[in-house]
C-alpha cells in the first residue's frame, strides 16, 4: 500500500511556465471578477467573518500561499495566478469580508515551511494529504486527486486499465509518487513492463508522443487539463477520465494552533459546497470528478491508496 503524496507537476503551458518563473515570490490581491461574485454561496458572511483570529481581522488579510499545479494554480501569459485555488481564494475574500493575498512560492517543497514558520496563515495548493502531513498541519481537504493513464490521441493500443500496460513501455517522470506506483504494479505483471524514468515531465510526454513510450502515468487533475491545452512537437495526447487510480484527497493547510483560522475556512468553504458555487469552479477548470460534497479536515486515513 502506498500513500499518495505530493502531486508531480503536470505538463502546462510552455509560455505559462516561462512567464511564471517571473512570478514566483511575487504576492498578488485575489480580486474577485463579477464571474466568481456571482456564483451561488459567494456572498459575505458576517457570521464566518468573525470567526478569523483577531489579528487577520483587525489586518483585514488572509496571508496564503500556492505554488503551480495546473490547472490548480498557475499562472496566464501576463503572470496573474489563475485556476481552481484563485477562484477560490478570491471566493473566500467575498465571504469573510477580508482582503485575500497569494503569494506564489515557486516549488511545492516551500509550503509545509510557510505554515509552521507562521510566514503565511494558509495555504490553498494542489498538496496531497495522508497522515505524516497532519501530523505538523492541519489539513482541509478541499478536493481530490488520483492518477490517470496518458497515451496517443486516440488510444491505438485500447489501454483501458493499468492491467494493459504489462507489456509495454511506460515513460514516468524520476522520484515520483506515479513512478513508484507503476514500479509497484509492475511487479505483477506476468509479461515484464519496460518503465522508462526520465528526469523531466516534458520529457516524459514527448517520450509518448514520439513513439519511444506507449504510455505514462500522470496526475489526474494535469492529464485532463492538458489533453485540451497540448503543447509540445508530435502527435497530441490524451487522458483517460474513466481512470481514476490512488485517490486521495488535495488539501488546504493551517498551523495547528490556529483552529479559528481552520474551522472558519472549513465553514466558508462548505457554504460554497451547499450552493453549488463550489462545483461551479471545478467544473469550469474541467475537474468536477474530483469535486468533494464535504470539506473534512484531516482525513486521510479514512481513504487508504492501493497501488492496484
Amino acid at each position: 500500500m502506498n500513500k499518495l503524496i505530493k502531486m508531480a507537476l503536470g505538463p502546462a503551458l510552455a509560455a505559462t511556465l516561462a512567464t511564471s518563473a517571473l512570478s514566483q515570490g511575487m504576492t498578488e490581491v485575489m480580486h474577485a471578477s463579477d464571474d466568481i461574485i456571482a456564483l451561488p454561496g459567494v456572498t459575505a458572511n458576517p457570521d464566518l467573518a468573525a470567526g478569523l483570529p483577531q489579528a487577520i481581522r483587525d489586518a483585514g488579510v488572509l496571508r496564503v500561499a500556492t505554488d503551480l499545479t495546473p490547472p490548480i494554480s498557475f499562472h496566464d501569459d501576463a503572470g496573474k495566478l489563475i485556476g481552481i485555488d484563485a477562484d477560490i481564494a478570491a471566493s473566500l475574500g467575498v465571504i469573510l469580508g477580508v482582503e485575500v493575498q497569494m503569494t506564489d512560492l515557486g516549488a511545492g517543497a516551500g509550503i509545509v515551511p510557510a505554515i509552521l514558520s507562521r510566514r503565511f496563515d494558509m495555504t490553498i495548493s494542489g498538496i496531497n494529504d495522508d497522515p505524516e502531513l497532519e501530523k505538523q498541519v492541519d489539513v482541509i481537504d478541499y478536493m481530490y486527486d488520483a492518477t490517470t493513464i496518458m497515451v496517443l490521441e486516440g488510444n491505438p493500443l485500447n489501454i483501458a486499465s493499468m492491467d494493459d500496460l504489462c507489456g509495454k513501455r511506460v515513460a514516468v517522470p524520476v522520484g515520483t509518487f506515479q513512478n513508484r506506483l507503476v514500479t509497484a504494479f509492475a511487479e505483477g505483471c506476468a509479461e515484464p513492463m519496460n518503465i522508462m524514468s526520465l528526469p523531466k515531465m516534458p520529457e516524459v510526454l514527448q517520450a509518448v508522443r514520439s513513439g519511444r513510450a506507449d504510455a505514462t502515468v500522470n496526475g489526474y487533475a494535469t492529464s485532463v487539463y492538458s489533453t485540451e491545452k497540448q503543447v509540445g512537437k508530435g502527435v497530441g495526447l490524451q487522458a483517460l477520465p474513466d481512470i481514476r487510480l490512488a485517490v486521495g484527497y488535495l488539501g488546504m493547510l493551517t498551523h495547528k494552533e490556529n483552529p479559528e483560522l481552520r474551522d472558519t475556512v472549513v465553514a466558508a468553504l462548505q457554504q460554497m459546497v451547499d450552493a453549488g458555487g463550489y462545483a461551479q469552479i471545478m467544473e469550469k477548470w474541467g475537474l468536477a470528478p474530483l469535486a468533494v460534497e464535504t470539506v473534512k479536515v484531516n482525513d486521510a486515513a479514512s481513504m487508504p491508496v492501493e497501488t492496484e
